[in-house]
């Protein structure tokens, strides 16, 4: 890349300098093969299937979507291109895989097609199926792929190239093998079917979105397309009814029952050797979660724990599962802990912040977990692996940074990224000795951030300060404050390239704020929950933190601009609306105005049921008559910016609160983007979006 770009553009063709780094692993149980995605550079999108023969070192490119499609453009099917948007999957070409349980055979959709490599000659086979394929997924044995298409749930024998349909229908109103609107966006399952660990049957969920009120995505640029329709559950409203059958190959059906009335929330699913199918289930207020086990011939659940927390129970990843011997291994909060079980027994306590569970084998549980007090002193924005067997707990990351790990048997894959370098390290284990290193071919960021990481104020809130290039101290610097601030984001990490953006924006004159109040992922476990029945609270940590910098740093705190996006762009706005005293101007970006508007899952997590608790809804939206009356003088200027084709934070947020702003006479400016939806992929936009909003704070902050 030339070094001529600019930051902005440089940012928009990497994608923020995620392009380029190698991912999705894969470990071989016999310590041969690592697989996993990478494309060829920092400003190639097209994701290859590669596999790194562990003995020699050498990678070995499998699967290049350039040589086996010959076209130019993708024709993903509607389910592929939801399920990236709720992945926030930008990358084309192979964005995922499956392998059979020796990691000999990976299946793979190229526009909708397909394609079964074996990992070990290289060789890769188109097969003739039904299409659009979405989610294909090998057996454990090899010798089966199943795939969703269309409504339908499908299965080809690879030896004998037969290809048929276990369950579904042409038309209907039930969905089989998908994950549903939430179970994708709030409660990380992407998930619709499992395989039997031995191959002859299937666990598939059935998900009916008839009960489900539908919007409409229009897009205003081009008056000839009929809107999209989508099902989407606001808070309030019908989610989609969602059960779960036992298939078998011959289309034979059990269904498996639970209390779905008190819990209609199928939060994981788990089917391991040597074990039956694990489900975890939640109740609608998400304050009671219970564990099941499956009967396998009759669909019968058995109760194996119980969660009971207020105001609300957190969902982790990697967990539930259970070790070969059937041992349940979970995260629960103990108090202000967050600790490590398996069984009866506490693996960790309070001095470790557990945040998931990366791998369970016979002898040990590898996980990540931030140290409890060093978090708010030496190690602030860091997340360490550990490793908890009979000898007790050890961290295995052994440098400062962000890290997380992919393990099978003696191998282990470390990724681990710190302030040291915007390019992400990727090192393979065998035991405790480093036995190579997998490339990341990110490019080089024209410049580099330098941020200051602090534990701000008595509530030791994480905090980075990033100054301009070259600032001699010699004046006081106008100051930007740049959160996401909502519940489990966060900003505050030890990693370089989370901080491109905000240096950038710094060299332009400004000193950047990025704090982690209440709420977030930063936070212990009750000051994650500190914001229930109240999001709008949010907003005070952003001030305590920069009320606490004042003395340390050179912040003229009479020019205060603040941006961000989703939450971040509910909290900009939230912040000039009610707090003109302390912020002066605000970019807010696809921001929540209204949290009626916004899904179940999430936002009845923090505010309740609104027909139960109205007021929490009242006083924290922004559009409501409760919400805008607490908007304060003086009038100062925001920019709204709203992706159009926008399907999780709707463009009518921003709408309702332009409407409502301009009924109260308070000026503002509206963005539209057309064709963009939650997330900004589109090179040119990206680029000039961030080329407008730093014109917009000047302007607004009266800046040269």
């Amino acid at each position: 890349m030339s070094d001529a770009l600019s930051y902005p553009r440089q940012s928009a063709r990497t994608q923020r300098f995620l392009l380029g780094t190698p991912r999705g692993f894969t470990v071989a149980p016999d310590g041969e093969r690592i697989v996993f995605l990478r494309a060829r550079s920092g400003t190639d999108t097209t994701n290859l299937l590669w596999v790194r023969d562990i003995p020699t070192g050498a990678d070995r490119l499998v699967a290049d979507p350039d040589g086996l499609l010959n076209v130019d453009d993708e024709n993903d099917s509607p389910q592929e291109r939801a399920r990236r948007e709720r992945a926030r999957e930008a990358g084309t070409g192979v964005v995922g895989y499956s392998t059979d349980d020796a990691v000999t055979t990976a299946a793979f959709v190229l526009s909708g097609r397909l394609f079964v490599a074996d990992l070990r000659s290289g060789a890769v086979v188109e097969h003739e199926v039904r299409q659009p394929v979405f989610d294909p997924r090998i057996s454990g044995d090899g010798r089966r792929v199943a795939y969703v298409s269309d409504r339908q749930v499908r299965v080809l024998e690879l030896d004998g190239g037969t290809d048929r349909a276990v369950i579904g229908a042409d038309d209907g109103e039930v969905r089989y093998g998908i994950a549903e609107f939430i179970a994708a966006e709030e409660m990380g399952r992407g998930r619709g079917f499992w395989w039997s660990p031995d191959g002859d049957r299937l666990l598939i969920a059935a998900v009916d979105e008839s009960p489900v009120r539908r919007w409409w995505i229009a897009a205003p640029s081009d008056p000839e397309r009929a809107p999209a329709e989508i099902a989407y559950p606001a808070a309030g409203t019908p989610n989609a009814e969602v059960t779960l059958l036992l298939v078998g190959l011959d289309g034979a059906t059990t269904a498996v029952e639970w209390d779905r009335g008190a819990y209609p929330y199928l939060a994981r699913v788990q089917w391991g050797a040597g074990n039956s199918p694990l489900l975890l289930v939640q109740a609608r207020d998400q304050r009671e979660q219970r564990y099941l086990t499956v009967h396998v011939e009759t669909g019968v659940t058995e109760v194996i724990a119980e969660d009971v927390g207020e105001p609300w129970i957190e969902l982790f990843g990697g967990v539930p599962t259970r070790t070969a011997e059937g041992r349940l291994v979970r995260i629960v909060d103990k108090g202000d802990a967050r600790l490590l079980v398996s069984g009866p027994d506490e693996l960790t306590d309070s001095s470790l912040r557990v945040r998931g569970v990366l791998d369970v084998d016979t002898d040990s549980v590898l996980f990540s977990a931030v140290d409890t007090e060093a978090a708010t002193s030496t190690e602030i924005g860091e997340v360490h692996v550990y490793r908890a067997d009979r000898s007790g707990v050890r961290r295995v990351s052994d440098r400062p940074g962000v890290h997380t790990a992919v393990r099978a048997g003696a191998i282990t894959v470390l990724t681990s990224n710190s302030l040291a370098t915007p390019r992400a390290s990727v090192r393979v284990f065998d035991g405790d000795a480093v036995v190579g290193e997998i490339e990341a071919r990110t490019a080089t960021p024209a410049l580099t951030a330098r941020p200051r990481l602090l534990a701000v104020g008595e509530d030791r809130i994480p905090t980075a300060v990033l100054l301009p290039e070259g600032y001699t101290g010699d004046a006081r610097l106008p100051v930007l404050l740049d959160p996401y601030g909502g519940p489990h984001g966060q900003r505050v990490v030890h990693d370089q390239r989370a901080y491109l953006e905000a240096q950038w924006f710094a060299n332009q004159g400004l000193a950047v704020v990025i704090a982690d109040g209440r709420g977030t992922a930063n936070q212990s476990a009750d000051g994650q929950k500190a914001v229930a029945g109240d999001l709008a609270s949010t907003l005070d940590d952003q001030v305590a933190a920069l009320a606490g910098l004042v003395e340390e740093f050179p912040l003229d705190v009479d020019r205060v601009a603040i941006r961000g996006w989703s939450f971040g762009g509910y909290l900009a706005a939230l912040a000039v609306l009610r707090r003109p005293d302390v912020f002066h101007a605000a970019v807010a970006g696809a921001p929540v105005t209204d949290w009626q508007l916004y899904d179940t899952h999430y936002t009845e997590r923090y505010l309740g049921h609104p027909e139960k608790n109205p007021e929490a809804y009242e006083q924290s939206s922004l559009v409501t008559a409760a919400g805008l009356s607490a908007a304060r003088e003086p009038v100062r200027p925001l920019l709204l910016i709203h992706g159009l084709a926008d399907d999780n934070v709707v463009v009518a947020h921003t709408l309702r609160l332009s409407t409502a702003l301009l009924e109260a006479g308070r000026p503002h400016e509206v963005l539209p983007l057309s064709g963009v939806t939650h997330r900004t992929t589109q090179e040119e936009v990206a680029e000039n979006l961030l080329l407008l909003q730093v014109e917009f704070i000047k302007r607004a902050l009266s800046l040269d």
